[in-house]
Protein backbone atom coordinates (compact mmCIF):
# COMPACT_ATOMS: atom_id res chain seq x y z
CA UNK A 1 0.00 0.00 0.00
CA UNK A 2 1.35 3.37 -1.19
CA UNK A 3 1.78 6.29 0.96
CA UNK A 4 -1.30 8.70 0.37
CA UNK A 5 1.27 11.83 -0.59
CA UNK A 6 2.89 8.46 -2.90
CA UNK A 7 -0.59 7.51 -4.57
CA UNK A 8 -1.38 11.19 -4.94
CA UNK A 9 1.54 11.92 -7.13
CA UNK A 10 1.23 8.62 -9.07
CA UNK A 11 -2.34 10.08 -9.97
CA UNK A 12 -1.57 13.35 -11.17
CA UNK A 13 1.79 12.28 -12.62
CA UNK A 14 0.67 9.34 -14.47
CA UNK A 15 -3.24 9.55 -15.26
CA UNK A 16 -3.61 5.68 -14.68
CA UNK A 17 -7.19 6.33 -14.72
CA UNK A 18 -10.63 4.07 -14.97
CA UNK A 19 -14.02 5.92 -15.43
CA UNK A 20 -17.41 4.20 -15.04
CA UNK A 21 -20.69 6.61 -15.09
CA UNK A 22 -24.22 5.78 -14.38
CA UNK A 23 -26.50 7.06 -16.94
CA UNK A 24 -28.94 6.28 -15.38
CA UNK A 25 -28.41 8.70 -12.55
CA UNK A 26 -30.71 11.70 -12.25
CA UNK A 27 -27.57 13.83 -14.06
CA UNK A 28 -25.49 11.01 -15.77
CA UNK A 29 -26.91 10.89 -19.03
CA UNK A 30 -27.22 14.25 -19.44
CA UNK A 31 -23.97 15.68 -18.58
CA UNK A 32 -22.07 12.45 -19.56
CA UNK A 33 -20.66 14.14 -22.83
CA UNK A 34 -19.62 17.19 -21.10
CA UNK A 35 -18.36 15.39 -18.32
CA UNK A 36 -16.17 13.19 -20.55
CA UNK A 37 -14.67 16.64 -22.08
CA UNK A 38 -13.57 18.35 -19.14
CA UNK A 39 -12.19 15.83 -17.69
CA UNK A 40 -10.00 15.42 -20.73
CA UNK A 41 -9.05 19.11 -20.91
CA UNK A 42 -8.02 18.42 -17.04
CA UNK A 43 -6.00 15.48 -18.50
CA UNK A 44 -7.82 12.76 -17.63
CA UNK A 45 -8.62 11.17 -21.04
CA UNK A 46 -11.63 8.68 -21.17
CA UNK A 47 -9.62 5.59 -22.39
CA UNK A 48 -10.78 2.81 -19.74
CA UNK A 49 -14.27 4.43 -20.28
CA UNK A 50 -17.33 2.44 -18.51
CA UNK A 51 -21.04 3.25 -19.03
CA UNK A 52 -23.14 1.78 -16.90
CA UNK A 53 -27.08 2.12 -18.73
CA UNK A 54 -28.24 -1.17 -17.09
CA UNK A 55 -27.75 -0.97 -13.22
CA UNK A 56 -27.68 -4.64 -12.45
CA UNK A 57 -24.57 -5.17 -14.22
CA UNK A 58 -23.31 -2.11 -12.01
CA UNK A 59 -21.26 -4.28 -10.12
CA UNK A 60 -19.69 -6.40 -12.81
CA UNK A 61 -18.62 -3.23 -14.81
CA UNK A 62 -16.66 -2.13 -11.62
CA UNK A 63 -14.93 -5.28 -11.25
CA UNK A 64 -14.05 -4.32 -15.21
CA UNK A 65 -12.74 -1.25 -14.34
CA UNK A 66 -10.67 -2.30 -11.74
CA UNK A 67 -8.96 -5.13 -13.77
CA UNK A 68 -6.58 -2.90 -15.01
CA UNK A 69 -5.34 -1.31 -11.98
CA UNK A 70 -6.04 1.87 -11.91
CA UNK A 71 -4.59 4.54 -9.47
CA UNK A 72 -8.32 6.40 -9.97
CA UNK A 73 -11.34 5.08 -10.07
CA UNK A 74 -13.87 8.53 -11.11
CA UNK A 75 -17.37 7.42 -10.65
CA UNK A 76 -19.73 9.59 -11.89
CA UNK A 77 -23.63 8.83 -10.65
CA UNK A 78 -25.43 8.85 -7.55
CA UNK A 79 -25.20 7.77 -3.55
CA UNK A 80 -26.30 4.39 -4.29
CA UNK A 81 -23.81 4.12 -7.27
CA UNK A 82 -20.90 5.69 -5.18
CA UNK A 83 -21.62 3.25 -2.49
CA UNK A 84 -21.57 0.66 -4.80
CA UNK A 85 -17.84 1.18 -5.89
CA UNK A 86 -17.13 1.86 -2.38
CA UNK A 87 -17.62 -1.46 -1.69
CA UNK A 88 -15.67 -2.67 -4.52
CA UNK A 89 -12.59 -0.74 -2.60
CA UNK A 90 -12.88 -1.61 0.50
CA UNK A 91 -12.19 -5.36 0.65
CA UNK A 92 -11.89 -8.31 3.51
CA UNK A 93 -12.24 -5.55 5.71
CA UNK A 94 -9.33 -3.05 4.17
CA UNK A 95 -8.79 -1.14 1.16
CA UNK A 96 -7.41 -1.30 -2.08
CA UNK A 97 -4.54 0.83 -3.48
CA UNK A 98 -6.90 2.97 -5.74
CA UNK A 99 -8.36 6.11 -5.30
CA UNK A 100 -12.02 7.18 -5.85
CA UNK A 101 -12.69 10.16 -7.93
CA UNK A 102 -16.07 11.92 -7.29
CA UNK A 103 -18.35 13.07 -10.27
CA UNK A 104 -21.65 13.61 -8.52
CA UNK A 105 -24.72 12.68 -10.65
CA UNK A 106 -26.96 12.30 -8.33
CA UNK A 107 -29.87 13.82 -6.40
CA UNK A 108 -29.05 13.85 -2.70
CA UNK A 109 -24.90 13.46 -3.57
CA UNK A 110 -24.69 13.41 0.07
CA UNK A 111 -21.14 10.98 -0.07
CA UNK A 112 -19.90 14.03 -2.47
CA UNK A 113 -20.87 16.74 0.46
CA UNK A 114 -19.27 15.01 3.38
CA UNK A 115 -16.11 15.00 1.51
CA UNK A 116 -16.38 18.48 0.84
CA UNK A 117 -16.51 18.11 -3.30
CA UNK A 118 -18.41 20.87 -5.67
CA UNK A 119 -21.46 19.04 -6.83
CA UNK A 120 -20.26 21.25 -10.15
CA UNK A 121 -19.16 19.51 -12.80
CA UNK A 122 -15.96 21.49 -12.97
CA UNK A 123 -15.34 21.93 -9.54
CA UNK A 124 -15.34 18.18 -8.92
CA UNK A 125 -13.08 17.52 -11.81
CA UNK A 126 -10.72 20.10 -10.17
CA UNK A 127 -10.31 18.18 -7.07
CA UNK A 128 -8.99 15.70 -9.13
CA UNK A 129 -6.38 17.73 -10.35
CA UNK A 130 -5.68 19.56 -7.75
CA UNK A 131 -6.47 17.48 -4.80
CA UNK A 132 -5.21 14.63 -2.46
CA UNK A 133 -5.48 11.08 -1.19
CA UNK A 134 -7.15 10.86 1.68
CA UNK A 135 -8.32 7.59 3.49
CA UNK A 136 -11.74 7.82 5.40
CA UNK A 137 -14.06 6.12 7.67
CA UNK A 138 -16.33 2.72 6.08
CA UNK A 139 -19.48 1.91 7.96
CA UNK A 140 -20.05 -1.85 8.04
CA UNK A 141 -23.72 -3.16 8.96
CA UNK A 142 -23.33 -6.96 9.68
CA UNK A 143 -21.57 -7.67 6.85
CA UNK A 144 -22.67 -5.00 4.38
CA UNK A 145 -20.04 -1.75 3.84
CA UNK A 146 -21.80 2.03 3.47
CA UNK A 147 -20.67 5.03 2.59
CA UNK A 148 -23.62 7.39 4.24
CA UNK A 149 -26.66 6.13 5.74
CA UNK A 150 -28.07 2.76 7.44
CA UNK A 151 -31.60 3.54 8.41
CA UNK A 152 -34.66 1.90 9.67
CA UNK A 153 -38.71 2.76 9.59
CA UNK A 154 -40.45 5.28 6.85
CA UNK A 155 -37.45 5.91 4.84
CA UNK A 156 -37.42 1.73 3.95
CA UNK A 157 -40.75 2.31 2.53
CA UNK A 158 -40.26 5.88 0.86
CA UNK A 159 -36.71 4.09 -0.59
CA UNK A 160 -38.82 1.64 -2.10
CA UNK A 161 -42.25 4.02 -3.55
CA UNK A 162 -40.06 7.22 -4.40
CA UNK A 163 -40.19 7.40 -8.45
CA UNK A 164 -37.69 7.76 -10.46
CA UNK A 165 -39.50 10.22 -13.12
CA UNK A 166 -39.83 12.38 -9.64
CA UNK A 167 -36.11 12.47 -8.30
CA UNK A 168 -35.42 13.74 -11.73
CA UNK A 169 -38.22 16.38 -11.78
CA UNK A 170 -37.80 18.29 -8.04
CA UNK A 171 -34.32 16.24 -6.68
CA UNK A 172 -33.97 15.95 -3.35
CA UNK A 173 -37.64 16.62 -2.59
CA UNK A 174 -39.12 13.97 -4.11
CA UNK A 175 -38.39 11.97 -0.27
CA UNK A 176 -39.89 14.23 1.76
CA UNK A 177 -42.72 14.27 -0.76
CA UNK A 178 -42.82 10.49 -0.99
CA UNK A 179 -42.74 10.53 2.93
CA UNK A 180 -46.11 12.35 2.98
CA UNK A 181 -48.17 9.63 0.92
CA UNK A 182 -46.30 6.87 3.22
CA UNK A 183 -46.64 8.21 6.63
CA UNK A 184 -50.38 7.79 7.28
CA UNK A 185 -50.08 4.09 7.30
CA UNK A 186 -46.94 3.76 9.15
CA UNK A 187 -46.72 1.67 12.29
CA UNK A 188 -43.87 3.07 15.05
CA UNK A 189 -41.61 0.22 16.36
CA UNK A 190 -39.53 0.24 19.93
CA UNK A 191 -35.73 0.56 18.71
CA UNK A 192 -32.89 -0.55 21.68
CA UNK A 193 -29.53 1.18 20.76
CA UNK A 194 -26.78 -0.63 22.61
CA UNK A 195 -23.35 1.61 22.83
CA UNK A 196 -20.71 1.30 24.46
CA UNK A 197 -22.35 -0.83 27.31
CA UNK A 198 -25.34 1.77 27.67
CA UNK A 199 -28.24 0.64 25.76
CA UNK A 200 -31.04 2.84 24.98
CA UNK A 201 -34.91 2.36 24.54
CA UNK A 202 -36.91 4.49 22.19
CA UNK A 203 -40.29 4.37 19.64
CA UNK A 204 -39.78 6.41 16.54
CA UNK A 205 -41.04 5.94 13.17
CA UNK A 206 -37.41 6.91 11.78
CA UNK A 207 -34.59 6.01 13.14
CA UNK A 208 -30.95 7.08 11.32
CA UNK A 209 -27.43 5.85 11.80
CA UNK A 210 -25.01 8.10 9.62
CA UNK A 211 -21.07 7.50 8.83
CA UNK A 212 -21.23 10.59 6.78
CA UNK A 213 -22.29 14.16 7.52
CA UNK A 214 -25.09 14.79 5.22
CA UNK A 215 -28.33 13.25 4.79
CA UNK A 216 -31.06 13.73 2.37
CA UNK A 217 -28.48 16.83 1.17
CA UNK A 218 -28.65 18.50 4.67
CA UNK A 219 -26.03 18.72 6.84
CA UNK A 220 -26.85 16.31 10.24
CA UNK A 221 -24.76 18.19 12.88
CA UNK A 222 -22.08 20.65 11.83
CA UNK A 223 -19.20 18.50 13.44
CA UNK A 224 -20.56 15.06 12.39
CA UNK A 225 -18.06 13.93 9.88
CA UNK A 226 -16.84 10.78 7.39
CA UNK A 227 -13.38 10.64 8.96
CA UNK A 228 -13.79 10.93 13.11
CA UNK A 229 -13.88 6.98 13.97
CA UNK A 230 -17.65 7.92 15.08
CA UNK A 231 -20.92 6.98 14.12
CA UNK A 232 -24.11 8.76 14.72
CA UNK A 233 -27.56 7.47 15.63
CA UNK A 234 -30.49 9.53 15.84
CA UNK A 235 -34.02 9.23 15.53
CA UNK A 236 -36.81 11.70 13.60
CA UNK A 237 -39.42 12.43 16.05
CA UNK A 238 -40.89 10.27 18.55
CA UNK A 239 -43.87 7.94 17.89
CA UNK A 240 -45.96 10.34 16.45
CA UNK A 241 -46.24 11.29 13.04
CA UNK A 242 -46.35 15.05 13.54
CA UNK A 243 -42.94 15.14 15.43
CA UNK A 244 -41.60 13.01 12.69
CA UNK A 245 -42.51 15.66 10.20
CA UNK A 246 -41.55 18.69 12.31
CA UNK A 247 -38.54 16.88 13.39
CA UNK A 248 -37.25 15.94 9.90
CA UNK A 249 -37.88 19.86 9.10
CA UNK A 250 -36.05 21.17 11.81
CA UNK A 251 -32.88 19.22 11.44
CA UNK A 252 -33.06 20.43 7.82
CA UNK A 253 -32.61 23.64 9.02
CA UNK A 254 -31.08 23.75 11.99
CA UNK A 255 -28.43 20.71 11.56
CA UNK A 256 -25.39 23.20 10.13
CA UNK A 257 -25.47 24.99 13.75
CA UNK A 258 -26.35 21.64 15.76
CA UNK A 259 -24.13 19.91 17.64
CA UNK A 260 -23.38 16.09 18.27
CA UNK A 261 -23.27 16.95 22.25
CA UNK A 262 -26.88 17.55 22.09
CA UNK A 263 -29.09 14.80 23.46
CA UNK A 264 -30.92 13.50 20.47
CA UNK A 265 -27.37 12.38 19.37
CA UNK A 266 -26.06 9.03 20.49
CA UNK A 267 -21.94 8.44 19.39
CA UNK A 268 -19.90 5.56 19.12
CA UNK A 269 -17.58 3.37 16.90
CA UNK A 270 -20.18 0.15 17.53
CA UNK A 271 -23.49 0.04 17.93
CA UNK A 272 -25.74 -3.57 18.37
CA UNK A 273 -29.62 -1.99 17.41
CA UNK A 274 -32.68 -4.25 18.23
CA UNK A 275 -36.09 -3.71 17.42
CA UNK A 276 -39.42 -4.59 18.22
CA UNK A 277 -40.71 -6.12 15.58
CA UNK A 278 -37.75 -6.64 13.26
CA UNK A 279 -36.89 -4.28 10.61
CA UNK A 280 -35.55 -4.37 7.16
CA UNK A 281 -32.52 -2.50 7.30
CA UNK A 282 -31.78 0.57 4.04
CA UNK A 283 -28.46 0.52 3.12
CA UNK A 284 -27.11 3.32 1.29
CA UNK A 285 -30.34 2.95 -0.48
CA UNK A 286 -30.15 -1.13 -0.71
CA UNK A 287 -32.81 -3.08 1.30
CA UNK A 288 -30.46 -6.33 1.99
CA UNK A 289 -30.47 -6.83 6.28
CA UNK A 290 -33.16 -7.20 8.88
CA UNK A 291 -32.56 -6.13 12.64
CA UNK A 292 -30.82 -7.28 15.13
CA UNK A 293 -27.77 -5.99 13.40
CA UNK A 294 -24.23 -4.55 14.34
CA UNK A 295 -23.02 -1.53 12.74
CA UNK A 296 -19.45 -0.28 12.98
CA UNK A 297 -16.97 2.10 12.01
CA UNK A 298 -14.18 0.73 10.38
CA UNK A 299 -11.27 3.66 10.23
CA UNK A 300 -9.47 4.73 6.94
CA UNK A 301 -11.27 1.77 4.64
CA UNK A 302 -11.57 3.27 1.66
CA UNK A 303 -9.18 5.63 0.00
CA UNK A 304 -10.33 8.93 -2.09
CA UNK A 305 -9.57 12.02 -4.17
CA UNK A 306 -10.65 15.09 -1.93
CA UNK A 307 -9.75 18.71 -2.10
CA UNK A 308 -6.28 19.90 -0.37
CA UNK A 309 -8.10 21.12 2.59
CA UNK A 310 -10.30 18.24 3.37
CA UNK A 311 -9.24 17.35 6.99
CA UNK A 312 -7.38 13.81 6.54
CA UNK A 313 -7.01 12.14 9.97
Amino acid sequence: MRSKQEHTEAILRNRKTAIVVNTRSRRGRRHLGEALRQLRTAGFPPRDLYRITDPTRLRSILDDALAGEPDLLVVGGGDGTLSSALRHLHVDGAGRDVALGVLPMGTTNNFARSLGIPLSLSGAVAVLTSGKVADIDVGIAGDRPFANLVSFGVSVEVAGTVKPWLKRLIGRAAYPMTALTVLPGHTPFKAYLTVDGTRHELLTHQLNIANGRFHGGWQIARDAGIDNRRLVAYQLGSGKRLRLLAETMARAATGRWRSMAGASFVTGSEMLLETVPPLAADIDGEVRLTTPLTIRSIPNGVRVMVPADFMDT
